[in-house]
C-alpha cells in the first residue's frame, strides 16, 4: 500500500472515530442539548417544526446516540425482544414461515426507526439466554393460554406486547386480526362459489389464532346446518400438514372446499387433490392463510388470506416502545396502521383491567382456486390415490 493510501485510510478512520456528537447537533440546529435529546427521543412539548429541524440536522451530520450513554442516562438498554411461544418446548424455526419473516422484518425496521434494536430469541433454551440479555421489553407472537414465559416477564416488570389476543396472559397491550370475521368471510366466499361441504385444516395448539379460527368454523357449521369436516395436526411440523391434508381428502364425507389455516396448507392440499384425481377448482375449492407469493404461481393460483404481518409488526413495536417510554397509546410516536381499531385508549398498570388491544384488517386475495366455473350440486365419493 502506498504512503498516500495509508494517509487516506488514516483520515477515513479518523472521520469515523470523530463522528458528530449531541453538542454538534445542538450547535448546528441552534438549540439546546436538552432540545436535541427530546426531539430525537420523541419527548417534551416541542413544536413539530423544531423536531423536524433537529432530526434533519442529526441525519445530515451522521449523529447516532451512544448506546452506553443512553443506558447510563435512562437505565434502558435499547434492546427489545421478539419470540414465538405458541409451541412451547417443540423445535420451531419460525422465520422459515412467511408470516413470521414479514412480521419480524417490519418489527426490526420499526424498532430501529425509534432508536431500539430487535433481538430474536427462542421461547425456551437449555441456556438461560433470557436472563443474560437486558431487555427493555418483549414482543411475543401468538402466546398460548397461561404462557409461563409471558407471566414471568410480566412479573419481572418487563413490558410485553403480544401479536395475538393474549387470552389470560398478563400483557401490556396486544395486536391481532379479527379471525372470526375473516373465517366467516372465507366460508361465505366458498359457499357463493358453489361449495356444499366445506372442510378445515387446523392445528392442535391453544393460541388464539388457531382457537378462534376453529371456533368460527364450527359456529358457521352449526348456523348453516353442515356437519363439521376437519382435521387437526401440530402446525410446527411441516410433514404432519401433508398427512393431515391427505386424511381430510380421504374421508368418506370428503369436502368439496377446504380452508387451511397455515402457510403450507395450500401446496399440501393441492398435492393431495392430485393424488386423489381431484381437479382444482372444478372438484375442490381451496383457500389458505399465507403471506407467500408462491401461491400466485401455482397451478392453479391459490386464493390466500393475508393477515398483514408488516402492519402488525410495526404496530406491536410502536406500542411496546410507547409502554417502555411511558407514552399514552393515543399519543404514540409511531403511526397506527390504516383501518386498525384501537381500544381502550390508554395502557394499563397491573390490576387496572384488561389490556388494550388493536384489531387489524385482513385481506382475501381471490385467485382461481376458489372460483368455480359452474356451481356443483353434489359431492362425489372419495377415490383411492391415483385410482380410477
Amino acid at each position: 500500500m502506498t504512503a498516500a493510501a495509508n494517509q487516506s485510510g488514516r483520515r477515513s478512520t479518523s472521520r469515523r472515530l470523530e463522528r458528530a456528537g449531541i453538542r454538534d447537533v445542538a450547535a448546528a440546529a441552534g438549540v439546546s442539548i436538552t432540545t436535541v435529546s427530546d426531539a430525537l427521543n420523541g419527548k417534551g412539548r416541542l413544536p413539530e417544526e423544531t423536531r423536524s429541524r433537529v432530526r434533519e440536522v442529526a441525519e445530515r451530520l451522521g449523529y447516532r446516540p451512544s448506546a452506553a450513554a443512553r443506558t447510563l442516562r435512562t437505565g434502558r438498554s435499547g434492546l427489545i425482544g421478539l419470540t414465538v411461544t405458541t409451541y412451547g418446548e417443540e423445535p420451531f424455526t419460525f422465520t422459515e414461515f412467511a408470516y413470521f419473516a414479514e412480521m419480524a422484518r417490519a418489527a426490526t425496521s420499526a424498532a430501529l426507526g425509534r432508536g431500539f434494536a430487535l433481538v430474536v430469541l427462542p421461547a425456551s433454551s437449555r441456556h438461560d439466554v433470557w436472563s443474560n440479555i437486558a431487555l427493555d421489553g418483549t414482543v411475543v407472537i401468538d402466546p398460548p393460554d397461561q404462557d409461563p414465559l409471558v407471566t414471568e416477564l410480566y412479573r419481572s416488570g418487563v413490558p410485553v406486547v403480544s401479536d395475538g389476543k393474549p387470552g389470560n396472559c398478563p400483557v401490556t397491550a396486544w395486536v391481532d386480526n379479527d379471525h372470526e370475521a375473516a373465517v366467516l368471510d372465507i366460508l361465505d366466499h366458498l359457499s357463493e362459489a358453489g361449495a356444499r361441504r366445506i372442510g378445515l385444516l387446523t392445528g392442535t395448539s391453544t393460541d388464539t389464532y388457531t382457537r378462534l379460527s376453529t371456533e368460527a368454523y364450527l359456529g358457521w357449521c352449526r348456523r348453516v346446518g353442515q356437519e363439521p369436516v376437519y382435521e387437526t395436526y401440530p402446525a410446527h411440523d411441516p410433514a404432519a400438514g401433508a398427512v393431515a391434508a391427505d386424511r381430510l381428502l380421504a374421508r368418506p364425507d370428503r369436502p368439496d372446499a377446504v380452508y387451511g389455516l397455515f402457510d403450507p396448507n395450500g401446496t399440501d392440499l393441492l398435492a393431495a387433490a392430485r393424488r386423489y384425481g381431484l381437479r382444482v377448482p372444478e372438484d375442490l375449492l381451496l383457500v389458505c392463510c399465507s403471506e407467500s407469493d408462491v401461491y400466485a404461481g401455482t397451478e392453479p393460483p391459490i386464493t390466500t388470506l393475508s393477515l398483514k404481518p408488516r402492519k402488525i409488526g410495526t404496530t406491536v413495536v410502536n406500542l411496546l416502545i410507547d409502554a417502555i417510554e411511558g407514552v399514552d397509546a393515543g399519543s404514540s410516536g409511531g403511526q397506527r396502521a390504516e383501518g386498525a381499531r384501537l381500544f381502550p385508549p390508554r395502557f394499563r398498570t397491573a390490576g387496572t383491567g384488561p389490556p388494550p388491544g388493536t384489531l387489524m384488517p385482513t385481506e382475501l386475495i381471490v385467485r382461481a382456486s376458489s372460483q368455480r366455473r359452474s356451481p356443483r350440486r353434489t359431492v362425489s365419493p372419495p377415490r383411492s390415490p391415483g385410482g380410477g
